[in-house]
């Protein structure tokens, strides 16, 4: 569709006119650019469109650029010297001004050109208070130029704040942009997005790959900062930027001495990490992180861990530059939140959450101050630039804590991370930000956040909470922003659930719009799981079972609604057309109904062609192993992929943090060795199925086989039954480990093979048992290759299957059959299941579970 609007003013662009929804009487229009020739553009159409619509057209003309204005485009040129010092020149434009009347069209040149005169940004921040006002009380039009990256707010800001229109211009791959940054008076929701000149129209920029690319390719000074005081902060990177531009003759070990200080400064003050860092990182890749922070401080453990990954990729293979989407991500220093929490009166409820007694206490007193809390204003000054930076595009800002994604604590899920979809007038979109900043502050207060630190001993160390602000990965359809796939990935697999997995090759989770699908269970649907070995090795066996666990929902950026959304997957492709669906989805040949057959009822989410038909498995392969083997150490990623044709994607890494053990506690050890069968409760090899982990368990809950094989159908029902109101007990399953045992297949719908309860009745378990032993002789096969597979891995829950026929296999009888039924403690009803269902609570010191996945071995033990 032709982008048009009616005015009688005009940039002699329809495009940019429908952007700007229309040039009214009186419009200031500055154009921030890298280059004349950029600026030079845009005042060829606009004194072309003054030209054929009978507009007077006059030339302030006072730079040693070459003209802006065409010779064959009459215009009245007023040649001006600004030697002669501010107070002449000015009055010299007002003149012009007065004496030419109202209206007509100006174009000025290139303003920056003043300050090499007036040597001075604050005397061109005041020309511009006086002149713009001036132009809008006549009615005039009036073009500025303004080069990028050339002076203080001294300039900028008053130059902002004055003019009616601000637009950044970018040149890049011989194609021309434009995002406005200030549109007064006016309103659109893809005002402030990124926009592609292509003939006289404007479009948006639908990719966010494109974005960051243009985005990133124009130089970047410091985020403004207050430039009144030059800190120790400042003066390292003043210093970095000196000896990249070779002004200071320092050797390499100074280089080196000075990468290690900012390092520690900005990056991390942990040994490991920092070691990681210093292999990896330049001098040039600090000063650009000094570029995009927010204050000052560290940048946290997130930040570290997206940038560490890129640089490790990139510097092993220059295959990742093309392969990887550019990020242009900001940061919120550490030392923000510190401020804020001084300069809000918090600080003494953060010190009182160090006591071991009492660190709940205060905590909902503490979060609600953190949520009316104000910011200072030059920090205010630096997240308004940042919101003009990003324009109109969704962002997410996370939780990126000084401890989160070292090694030893993931601190996965404890804090917030929000997504910003960056809709409706620019105060809206601005507190939105610091509702957001302010709610990932409260999060670091949190009971959970503060538990998980009691636990690990980690409640009197330094944990202040930076911020990753990340441009949102994915394509614009219609009302809504979304990746083709997302997922996350280990680079080693814990869930090996056929023989020709290899588990070293690492494992995807993998979702159809945005990640939050793979990375927090919401509901009851599903991801793909990809073995990196055996991808075409699926836990479904069936045409039927792929298509009922297949992935039903999709999670986008809903921009009508200025939130995250989740649409129905067959009701979004009634809405959204160009998808690469056949990249994605694959048709359900088995359907027999010709109506079905045609509808997107047809199609399941299976991502086949993009596993097999593309480089993708490789790639993501050779990804997490290059990493694992930098780290020296398993690691999780998360990512996005964008697809540009049947051969062409983009990788965007968006995290990468060593791959937690699971444990309830600190690291335990290894089991001792030649331990007694008195002491052995269970163990067993071959089945197991969920990350590594080392835990106390709190309850077993065991399903007498001989007992249980001899209920009829309607009772094993009823065990079902009682089985979901005992783990869902809070006295019995709060914060508790608990161990399921029973014979056959738990979550089966034919109760002669196993337990029939549902997966939503037995999901506070944290093990579950499947015995392959019933009575009669009857030896059912365990539901590896089922549905609930992926219900184990969405949650988290360890599986085993016990063989206790098999070498390597033994169970403790004594121990199960001798033990007290706690049953009729949590239930008093329960009486009558006695003699099937035993509920066992150690009376001292809690078994531990030991499982080693890449081992294939597992093993509960008294010490």
């Amino acid at each position: 569709m032709a982008q048009h609007f009616d005015s009688k003013y005009s940039t002699g662009i329809n495009g940019l006119d429908y952007i700007l929804r229309g040039i009214l009487a009186g419009d200031n229009i500055v154009f921030q650019i890298e280059s004349i020739e950029e600026y030079r553009h845009f005042a060829s159409s606009f004194c072309e469109h003054a030209h054929t619509a009978g507009h007077e057209l006059y030339y302030i003309r006072f730079a040693d650029h070459e003209p802006l204005i065409p010779d064959e485009y009459p215009a009245h040129v007023f040649q001006l010297d600004p030697s002669k010092g501010f107070e002449v020149f000015i009055e010299d434009v007002h003149q012009i001004i007065a004496r030419n009347g109202r209206g007509g069209y100006y174009v000025f040149d290139c303003l920056s050109e003043l300050v090499d005169h007036w040597y001075s940004d604050q005397m061109l921040g005041n020309f511009f208070m006086l002149t713009c006002p001036y132009l809008f009380d006549v009615e005039s039009i009036a073009y500025f130029g303004l080069y990028r990256n050339r002076h203080s707010f001294h300039a900028t800001m008053p130059i902002f704040n004055t003019t009616q229109i601000f637009i950044e211009a970018y040149s890049y791959d011989n194609q021309n942009y434009v995002q406005p940054l200030k549109v007064q008076h006016r309103y659109s929701p893809t005002m402030y997005m990124l926009h592609v000149w292509k003939d006289q129209e404007f479009p948006i920029v639908e990719n966010s790959a494109t974005i960051s690319q243009v985005l990133n390719s124009v130089p970047r000074s410091q985020i403004s900062a207050p430039n009144y005081e030059l800190g120790v902060w400042n003066q390292n990177l003043i210093t970095a930027e000196e000896i990249l531009k070779g002004h200071l003759g320092v050797n390499s070990e100074t280089e080196k001495e000075l990468l290690e200080v900012l390092i520690k400064m900005a990056l991390s003050r942990d040994s490991r990490m920092a070691a990681l860092l210093k292999k990896y990182l330049r001098l040039s890749d600090i000063l650009n992180i000094g570029k995009r922070i927010v204050g000052t401080g560290l940048i946290g453990g997130k930040a570290v861990g997206m940038l560490l990954a890129r640089a490790i990729l990139e510097k092993t293979d220059p295959q990742w530059k093309n392969t990887l989407e550019p990020h242009d991500s900001f940061y919120i220093g550490s030392d923000v939140f510190y401020t804020f929490l001084v300069e809000n009166g918090i600080w003494w409820e953060r010190q009182r959450q160090k006591d071991k007694e009492e660190f709940l206490e205060g905590s909902v007193r503490a979060r609600h101050r953190v949520l009316l809390g104000t910011f200072p204003q030059y920090i205010e000054n630096q997240l308004s630039d940042l919101l003009d930076y990003f324009g109109q595009s969704p962002f997410i800002v996370r939780s990126s804590s000084l401890l989160e994604d070292n090694y030893g604590n993931a601190f996965a899920g404890k804090y917030e991370s929000i997504f910003c979809v960056n809709q409706g007038p620019r105060v809206k979109r601005y507190e939105d930000l610091k509702t957001a900043i302010k709610t990932i502050y409260a999060s670091a207060m949190s009971e959970k956040a503060l538990k998980y630190r009691a636990q690990r001993g980690l409640l009197d160390q330094d944990e202040q909470m930076a911020l990753l602000i990340q441009r949102v990965s994915g394509s614009y359809y219609k009302t809504m922003l979304m990746p083709h796939a997302a997922g996350v990935g280990f680079s080693l697999n814990p869930y090996v659930w056929n023989e020709h997995i290899d588990p070293a090759a690492g494992v995807l989770r993998l979702v159809f719009g945005l990640g939050t699908r793979a990375v927090d269970r919401r509901d009851d649907d599903y991801t793909r799981v990809i073995s990196l070995s055996a991808p075409e090795k699926r836990p479904e066996v069936s045409i039927g079972e792929v298509r009922q666990y297949s992935q039903k929902k999709v999670d986008v950026l809903d921009f009508e609604a200025n939130q995250l959304s989740t649409f129905d997957f067959y009701e979004l492709l009634d809405e959204v057309k160009n998808l690469p669906l056949d990249m994605l989805a694959t048709r359900d040949r088995t359907i027999t109904s010709a109506a079905a057959k045609n509808s997107n009822l047809a199609w399941m989410l299976t991502f086949d062609n993009l596993l097999t038909n593309t480089d993708f498995v490789p790639t993501m392969r050779k990804l997490l192993q290059t990493l694992h083997k930098a780290y020296d150490y398993p690691v999780d990623i998360e990512f996005t992929c964008n697809i540009f044709g049947r051969d062409s994607y983009k990788i965007n890494l968006l995290q990468c943090r060593p791959l937690q053990i699971k444990m309830e506690e600190a690291l335990l050890p290894s089991p001792p060795e030649n331990l007694s069968p008195e002491q052995t409760i269970l163990k067993t090899h071959g089945a197991v199925i969920g990350p590594s982990r080392a835990m106390e368990i709190h309850h077993f809950v065991y399903i007498i086989p001989a007992a249980y094989s001899k209920l009829n159908m309607r009772d094993r029902y009823s065990i079902a039954r009682l089985l979901g109101q005992l783990l869902h007990q809070p006295k019995f399953a709060l914060e508790k480990k608990i161990m399921l045992i029973g014979p056959g297949r738990w979550g089966t719908s034919s109760p002669e093979l196993g337990v029939p309860v549902s997966f939503s009745e037995i999901d506070t378990a944290s093990v579950i048992c499947e015995m392959v032993e019933m009575h009669e002789n009857l030896i059912p096969d365990v539901s590896l290759g089922t549905h609930l597979f992926s219900d184990l891995v969405e949650m988290d829950i360890l599986y085993m299957a016990l063989f206790p026929t098999q070498k390597e296999n033994y169970i403790n009888h004594t121990f199960f059959n001798d033990a007290p039924n706690q049953l009729e403690k949590y239930l008093p009803d329960a009486e009558k299941w006695s003699h099937v269902l035993k509920v066992i609570d150690p009376e001292s010191t809690p078994p531990i579970l030991y499982s080693n996945t890449l081992k294939q071995d597992a093993l509960c033990y008294l010490l």
